[in-house]
């Protein structure tokens, strides 16, 4: 018995941490104090991050930082959004401009091991293709031999076209621009015979920025993973999880199938624990990031669930008509998967 009695308060002595609540951290501090969220975005890439006539973001992952606000400020429309071309945006975030990157990044080791960030949860899985005039009657991108390859510079995708044009021994040139407007305008205007970035973007220049959709096609290649996802700075714990425990609810309000419009009506009236979590009716977990008890209600009720979502920025009804696809909820083909909100 004397053996049993140091286990089992060594186990009461863990379980007691596992419940404490978490300190405010100093970005949930800042945040809070200023009133606002800074979320770092793109200059305006259709169904991730785009301004519109009137200066109104939306998009995929502009959804993403008006949950991450709705949960932390109790009002999703309490984020200023600060564009940034790929040059600009870890500098911005390592530098305290932003507090959340939120910028169609893809999570790569290099990225992940040396620049001072955490990426939270990936809230798109896309890869890398090409776009071409149909005129150019090529079906595959191994036929580009000798084209021009219209490209950003410091992303990966221009990284990757170089490699997987050197492993399949065709040989381009490769036309690189600091800006991503830039580069497919020039692409649209004749200077390339082929636009490469991330197949998703594509999607939403032939449809939005193509001179005639129907001129263009997206070859059916897919070069690279790009597994997208928000970034924020190393070294403050909570700020990290209040971050990706957001989105992770997103998911999970997918799966337990709470929307926008139905998530007060299941507070009141739903039995099912998991759904109680999420919307607050059940025990307490907001606490332990220094969140109050109703973080992941406000954060659905701000922007719905994570299919809603894709559903709204570039899903079939959206500009970008993208299928589900990979990005589909596990139990239902795709790879979209939360760990438990309990």
């Amino acid at each position: 018995m004397n053996c049993i009695r140091p286990a089992l308060g060594a186990l009461a002595l863990a379980l007691s941490f596992t419940a404490a609540p978490a300190f405010a951290g100093k970005t949930l501090d800042a945040v809070k104090q200023r009133g606002s969220l800074k979320c770092g975005v793109t200059n305006g890439v259709a169904g991730f991050s785009a301004p519109d006539t009137q200066g109104r973001w939306s998009g995929l992952d502009v959804d993403t930082c008006r949950a991450v606000a709705a949960a932390v400020l109790g009002d999703g429309n309490k984020v200023e959004f600060v564009p940034l071309n790929s040059q600009q945006r870890f500098a911005a975030l390592q530098s305290g401009e932003i507090d959340i990157l939120a910028r169609n990044t893809t999570w790569t080791l290099t990225r992940d091991a040396s620049l001072g960030f955490n990426f939270t949860a990936i809230t798109y899985y896309d890869g890398q293709g090409f776009l071409v005039p149909k005129k150019l009657k090529v079906t595959s991108a191994k036929q580009l031999k000798g084209a021009t390859i219209c490209t950003q510079s410091g992303t990966t995708n221009e990284k990757n076209a170089a490699d997987w044009f050197r492993a399949q021994k065709v040989e381009v040139k490769t036309l690189v621009f600091e800006n991503f407007e830039a580069a497919y305008k020039a692409f649209f205007a004749g200077r390339c015979q082929a636009f490469t970035t991330d197949s998703s973007a594509l999607a939403g220049l032939r449809n939005k920025e193509a001179p005639n959709p129907e001129d263009y096609m997206i070859l059916p290649e897919l070069i690279s993973k790009e597994p997208l996802a928000p970034l924020v700075r190393r070294g403050d714990d909570e700020w990290f999880a209040i971050t990706k425990w957001t989105i992770f609810a997103l998911i999970e309000a997918e799966e337990a199938g709470i929307t926008q419009a139905k998530a007060d009506e299941l507070k009141s009236s739903s039995q099912d624990p998991a759904v109680q979590r999420l919307l607050g009716g059940g025990e307490d977990l907001g606490k332990l990031m220094g969140l109050d008890k109703e973080w992941s209600l406000r954060a659905i009720k701000a922007v719905g669930n994570y299919g809603e979502m894709f559903e709204r920025n570039v899903g079939p009804k959206s500009v970008l008509q993208l299928p589900r696809g990979s990005n589909n909820l596990w139990s239902k083909g795709g790879l979209m998967y939360a760990p438990p909100v309990r």
